[in-house]
């Protein structure tokens, strides 16, 4: 697995090796919203706001979740 993050500033960082999981931190004043992958037996998707996850499961419920199918906690 390998991770990219992007920004509209045309910045960019790829190829970051991962072999279990990998993580994206995006902060706004003291707030945190992660997105964590992990491969480690199936992909698990989790995002958090804060300190807690708001939503987490597999691939294809991520895109049950994105075509409002089922709903974050």
């Amino acid at each position: 697995m390998t991770g990219e993050i992007r920004t509209d500033y045309d910045c960019e960082a790829i190829g970051f090796p991962a072999e279990r999981w990998g993580e994206a931190v995006f902060k706004i004043e003291d707030e945190e919203i992660v997105v964590e992958l992990s491969v480690e037996e199936k992909v698990i998707v989790s995002i958090m706001a804060g300190e807690g996850a708001i939503w987490k499961g597999t691939l294809e419920g991520l895109k049950q979740l994105l075509r409002g199918e089922i709903k974050a906690r």
